[in-house]
C-alpha cells in the first residue's frame, strides 16, 4: 500500500466543532487514530449567545464512549487551550508523535468577529496564537508533521479580477530595470471581509515563513461555505448528531435559510441577494479533508493551498430555491455586512478533483434532509436569536424582518 494512505496516527484540534467532530469520526472510521485536543470554546460561546445548537449535540464524552460503543474505535481527548498551553501543546506532541495535525482550532464566525472590540480582539488573539504556537510546537519536536489546516474562500473577499480564482497562488511577470521579463508565483493578494477572515489571512503568511524557514509540510485548505448538518458516522447514533447553528452569528446562510423556512420565520436575505458565495456540503468537507492527508506535499514543496469548494450560488437564488422548496417566505433585510451589494465569484478547484472526489451539489433531496432536521428540533430554536445583529461599522444596520422587528417590540 501507498505510505500515503496508510493509517495514521492524526490529531485534530477543535475537534469537537462543526467541521471537527465529523471529520474526527470520518478519519476514525477510516482506521486513522484519532485523537481530539479542544477547549470546548464553542460550547462556552453558546452559552454567552444564550443560542445552542438546534441539535441537541451530546457532551463530548458521551460522544466519545458512544462512538467507541458503535465503532470498537477508540478516539482519544485532551482539554486543552493551544492558543494559550504552548507547554502542554509541545508536551502532547512529543508523546504521541502524530503523523498529522488537522488544525480547526479557530473562532470561525465572520459576525462573531464583528460583534464587539472584545469579539474582535478575542478572534485574533485566539486564531493567531494558535496557529503560531502549532507551527512552532511542530519545529520544537522535531517531528515530520503534515499540517492540514482550515482555511476559508473568504481570504480572497468576494470579487473576481474577470478570472477563475486560483488555487493559492498567482502567476505574475515582473520586468527588471534592465527590461527583462521574470516569471513568479505569489500569494494570490488577500482581500479579507471581517476580522475572522483577516485572521486567516495572517495565517498563510505564518504558514509560508514556516514552510520556507523550516520546510514544515503545510496544506492549506480555502473552504467555502458549509452546508448540511450530518455525515455518514453521524447518522450512526442520535448520540454523535453534529451541531446545527441557526443563530444571526454562527448558522451558515443556507442552513440558515431552511431552519427559517422550517419554524415558520422569514427567509432573510441581507441587502439585495446578489451576493455569490462558494458552497461545499459537510460530507464533502470530510472527504477533502481525507483526500489532503492522503496526498501530502513533498518535504521540499511550498505550502499547498486547496479550494475546498464544489459550486457557487447567489445568496437570492438559493432563497428562492429554499422558499419554492419549503413554501417559506422571504424577506429582504439590511445587510449588516460591509460589502459589495452583487459580485461574481469564478473559483478553480481542480486539484481536489484531481485527488478523485466527486462533488455533492445542491439538491432536492438533500435540502429537505436539513429541512427535515430542522423541523425536528424546532422546538429548541430561539426566534430572537435568528436575525443576524452582529454589524461591521456604526453604518449598517442589523438583519432583522419588518415583521419580527414589530414582534420583538411588541
Amino acid at each position: 500500500m501507498n505510505n500515503s494512505v496508510m493509517n495514521k496516527k492524526v490529531i485534530v484540534l477543535g475537534g469537537d466543532g462543526f467541521c471537527g467532530w465529523p471529520t474526527s469520526l470520518h478519519l476514525s472510521n477510516l482506521g486513522h487514530e484519532v485523537i481530539i485536543i479542544d477547549n470546548l470554546s464553542r460550547r462556552d460561546i453558546d452559552n454567552e449567545l444564550e443560542a445552542e445548537s438546534l441539535t441537541p449535540i451530546q457532551p463530548l464524552g458521551t460522544r466519545l464512549n458512544t462512538w467507541e460503543e458503535i465503532s470498537k474505535k477508540k478516539i482519544g481527548f485532551y482539554n486543552m487551550n493551544i492558543a494559550s498551553e504552548y507547554d502542554q501543546l509541545l508536551k502532547v506532541l512529543q508523546e504521541e508523535e502524530p503523523d498529522v495535525i488537522v488544525h480547526f482550532a479557530e473562532q470561525r464566525a465572520a459576525p462573531y468577529s464583528m460583534k464587539s472590540p472584545k469579539n474582535k480582539r478575542y478572534t485574533v488573539n485566539n486564531n493567531i496564537n494558535a496557529s503560531h504556537n502549532v507551527l512552532c510546537a511542530i519545529v520544537e519536536s522535531g517531528l515530520d508533521v503534515h499540517l492540514v489546516h482550515l482555511g476559508t474562500m473568504g481570504v480572497y473577499g468576494y470579487g473576481t479580477a474577470g478570472m477563475k480564482i486560483p488555487e493559492g497562488y498567482l502567476d505574475v511577470e515582473v520586468e527588471t530595470e534592465e527590461g527583462e521579463k521574470v516569471s513568479q508565483k505569489i500569494l494570490y493578494p488577500t482581500n479579507p471581509g471581517s476580522v475572522y477572515h483577516m485572521t486567516k489571512s495572517l495565517d498563510q503568511l505564518l504558514f509560508q515563513y514556516y514552510n520556507k524557514n523550516d520546510n514544515l509540510r503545510i496544506t492549506d485548505l480555502h473552504q467555502g461555505i458549509v452546508w448540511g448538518t450530518n455525515t455518514r458516522e453521524t447518522n450512526l447514533d442520535e448520540r454523535l448528531i453534529n451541531r446545527f447553528d441557526y443563530d444571526g452569528d454562527y448558522g451558515t446562510v443556507l442552513n440558515r435559510f431552511l431552519m427559517q423556512a422550517a419554524v415558520g420565520y422569514p427567509i432573510t436575505v441581507h441587502g439585495t441577494g446578489g451576493q455569490t458565495r462558494a458552497f461545499i456540503h459537510i460530507q464533502d468537507t470530510v472527504r477533502c479533508i481525507q483526500l489532503a492527508i492522503e496526498n501530502p506535499p513533498a518535504d521540499d514543496e511550498k505550502v499547498m493551498i486547496f479550494n475546498q469548494m464544489t459550486e457557487t450560488h447567489r445568496v437570492n437564488d438559493l432563497a428562492k430555491l429554499v422558499s419554492e422548496i419549503t413554501g417559506g417566505e422571504i424577506a429582504y433585510v439590511s445587510n449588516p455586512r460591509k460589502e459589495a451589494a452583487e459580485n461574481e465569484l469564478h473559483v478553480k478547484n481542480d486539484l481536489f478533483l484531481s485527488k478523485g472526489l466527486e462533488p455533492i451539489t445542491l439538491s432536492e433531496g438533500l435540502l429537505r434532509e436539513v429541512t427535515e432536521v430542522a423541523r425536528k428540533y424546532a422546538d429548541r430554536a430561539d426566534h430572537s436569536k435568528i436575525p443576524a445583529t452582529s454589524t461591521w461599522t456604526r453604518d449598517q444596520k442589523p438583519g432583522i424582518p419588518e415583521k419580527e422587528e414589530e414582534n420583538l417590540m411588541n
